[in-house]
């Protein structure tokens, strides 16, 4: 069952572009009852390892805008590390309702943003002002990403897109060492803490690596557009089965 999910994430994140954690932590509960903080925890160190497999192309390839990652970055760690420590205090399970609720309300508002974003289809590139601000503006990015998992890439791209005058390209590789640092972050603060189970993480690997390569080579003969469609709205289902779910513990 891991190695499908790994499969089917990688896939899809490969053919949409739609940022894994987003994906992966609300599966993790809802398809193998995972507890919320071993999901997140699993699920942020998944998107470190396929992060770290796509990064070096676009390193290599000088896209990377390292002014703006480090800026994102100065805002978006200490971020991850507050959100890392919210959630490993409220492990016990009296809080996992609430966990499990806010998780969802979380994803439910990303996939809708970034659902915004695709319809909206804006023409143009913003020209650069307000790059000093990216710092503030990641640093609750980075609170969601280690308390959910979710964020990286639906914000990140947001910010980068709103803020920078960054090429398409530039802003994907730019917010691929963004997401891969506060990914690895969080996914090391959930790892000491024992938030992490390491037979699914295992199985997600090894699935994501078929996974990753099948969408690339699907990715040039696949249009993205209504897939990523598809899959934000099945973000959205996602996130609702949580919060519903959290929401049905509480009032018991």
């Amino acid at each position: 069952m891991e190695f499908l999910l790994g499969l089917v994430i990688a896939t899809a994140v490969g053919l949409t572009g739609v940022g894994g954690g987003s994906l992966t932590a609300p599966l993790l509960i809802l398809a193998l009852g995972l507890p919320a903080a071993e999901s997140v925890g699993t699920a942020l160190l998944f998107v470190t390892l396929t992060k770290l497999v796509a990064t070096p192309v676009y390193f290599f390839r000088g896209q990377v805008v390292w002014s703006a990652a480090l800026r994102m970055m100065a805002g978006g760690l200490p971020g991850v590390i507050a959100g890392s420590l919210i959630l490993s205090r409220m492990r016990a399970s009296s809080l996992e309702p609430y966990v499990l609720t806010m998780i969802g309300a979380t994803i439910v508002v990303l996939a809708l943003v970034s659902l915004c974003r695709l319809l909206r289809s804006k023409q143009g590139r913003s020209d650069g002002s307000r790059e000093k601000c990216l710092p503030w503006i990641a640093l609750p990015i980075g609170l969601e990403v280690g308390f959910s998992s979710a964020g990286a890439g639906a914000l990140g791209t947001l910010v980068l897109m709103e803020c920078t005058a960054l090429t398409a390209s530039q802003v994907v590789a730019t917010d691929l060492v963004f997401g891969l640092a506060i990914s690895a972050v969080g996914g090391g603060l959930h790892f000491a803490a024992g938030n992490l189970n390491r037979e699914v993480l295992v199985g997600l690997c090894a699935g994501g690596v078929i996974g990753a390569l099948a969408g690339a080579w699907l990715g040039t003969r696949v249009p993205s557009r209504p897939l990523r469609a598809g899959l934000t709205l099945f973000l959205v289902f996602l996130g609702g089965q949580l919060s519903w779910r959290g929401l049905q513990i509480l009032v018991r």
